[in-house]
């Protein structure tokens, strides 16, 4: 059972299928419920600045993306370039690593999801369970959640086209509200309300810290472009292309944050967005009703928060999917995850399993956002890291390798990409960092490294020679 037969994928993705299933998984639900946290913790051009930091960081991340998934056209993704790189071990490593941010994803929408309807739905919390640190969890919560999760787990189980026709729909729902609120602010705001939250701190060395605190954030809500290595053999567009809309992608996810954060800025006071955030936290939604001076404004701009939740988790959903079902057609997991529904070419069970979890996730309360969210940006850095590492050794290993996406100075590049993910790394291991992971953090990290640890085993004993068999990336 080796890679050919991967084949059976159908290639449906177009150009535009393409970019917005990689910018739709950017723009998820931090812009609309994060924002007021990121401009109380830099200020309104800081937290733009931090964004700018943390999209460079993985804008050359996703320069090493482009030229090695045109160079290895194949499902999986940084598993490829890291069996490449570093062979079975390394590769196991890597994508499982990878596993987690896309499982952590796909758990933090889940949550998102019944989250947001707080603000839609009055007296939406009912049916009191119990209390998980501190938070109260609801029947209502839970029931949403997993509804939501049945819906995207099904819309997913059809076919990655109607996975792709969903996510274009309502990624163009989301930049139009963004545009919206961006309008509205230039209209009706002021310079006077930039000057007051411009930047936090009292010195310098203040600020910078403060905008540091904001750029180690940011790349949990810029990561999502590596969702396309995950379905290369379903992209029907030019190598190249694919590697140039990557890159485009990252740039345009970047715009957007800063826009809002900037459009809140401008046409919020101190005082607003203090009092935002002290009562329903939404601040962005705020943000739209003082532009309109309409208060409906704001059920307009949860709209596209519910569109952002579901293209993020969409896109996720497919990422991971196809990383469990490449790891299972390398003999790393069982081989239930590569099987491929008959009719809509699907990897269904992997589909169903991070469907499962999702469902699972909500039984821990909102706190399981704060938890997963730190726990797969970890393991994104990490990840991306083994990936920019990847990049470094195939050039010197494979300098002959057909690139069709080349990148300039690409030692140069790889080597800056290694640094600042490995930078990033170490922030969330070292205590006293300010992202430093917590226990309930290192739980959730350190059980999935037992996870895979267990697998790694069963599948070296099972398949002894075969295990990570089928990778002919040439």
């Amino acid at each position: 059972m080796g890679n050919d037969s991967n084949k059976e994928l159908k290639r449906v993705l177009r150009t535009r299928d393409v970019l917005m299933i990689s910018f739709g998984a950017m723009i998820g639900w931090g812009w609309v419920i994060s924002s007021g946290q990121w401009i109380e913790t830099g200020g309104a051009i800081g937290t733009s600045i931090a964004f700018v930091i943390g999209g460079f960081m993985i804008y050359l991340v996703g320069l090493t993306y482009a030229e090695l998934t045109t160079a290895m056209p194949k499902s999986g993704g940084a598993q490829n370039f890291s069996y490449a790189a570093f062979g079975p071990i390394g590769s196991f490593i890597c994508t499982w690593t990878l596993a987690l941010s896309y499982i952590g994803v796909v758990c933090f929408e889940a949550c998102s999801f019944a989250t947001i309807m707080q603000y839609v739905v009055p007296d939406f919390l009912q049916g009191y369970l119990y209390t998980i640190a501190g938070y109260d969890v609801y029947l209502s919560w839970v029931s949403v959640a997993i509804l939501a999760s049945a819906l995207i787990v099904h819309i997913n189980f059809l076919g990655t086209k109607s996975a792709a026709k969903l996510q274009n729909i309502l990624t163009c729902i989301i930049a139009c509200v963004g545009l919206l609120l961006l309008a509205g602010s230039i209209v009706t705001g002021n310079m006077s309300n930039m000057s007051d939250h411009a930047f936090v701190g009292d010195s310098n060395g203040e600020v910078l810290s403060n905008i540091l605190k904001v750029a180690i954030m940011t790349p949990f809500f810029l990561f999502g472009f590596d969702i396309i290595p995950q379905a290369a053999e379903e992209i029907n567009v030019p190598m190249k292309r694919v590697g140039h809309l990557m890159i485009l992608s990252i740039g345009m996810a970047v715009v957007f944050y800063a826009m809002v954060v900037l459009a809140i800025g401008y046409v919020m006071t101190s005082a607003q967005i203090t009092e935002s955030m002290g009562s329903t936290g939404m601040v962005t939604a705020d943000a739209i009703a003082v532009a309109f001076s309409n208060v409906a404004m704001t059920k307009v701009l949860i709209i596209g928060g519910l569109c952002g939740i579901v293209t993020t988790w969409n896109s996720f959903l497919i990422g991971g999917s196809r990383v469990l079902f490449s790891m299972s057609k390398a003999r790393m997991l069982p081989s239930k995850f590569s099987l491929l529904h008959k009719e809509n070419k699907t990897p269904y069970v992997a589909i169903l399993f991070l469907g499962a979890i999702s469902m699972i996730a909500p039984f821990f309360g909102r706190v399981m956002l704060v938890w997963i969210v730190d726990a797969a940006n970890f393991a994104c850095c990490l990840a991306y890291c083994i990936v920019a590492l990847a990049f470094l050794v195939l050039r010197k290993k494979r300098p002959d390798m057909k690139r069709p996406f080349r990148v300039k100075g690409g030692m140069f590049v790889g080597s800056l990409a290694a640094l600042m993910a490995g930078v990033m790394v170490l922030m969330y291991i070292i205590p006293g960092t300010n992202c430093s992971l917590i226990w309930p953090e290192w739980v959730i990290v350190s059980g999935w490294a037992f996870l895979g640890t267990l697998l790694a085993i069963r599948a070296i004993h099972l398949y002894k020679d075969d295990f990570c068999s089928g990778m002919d990336l040439d």
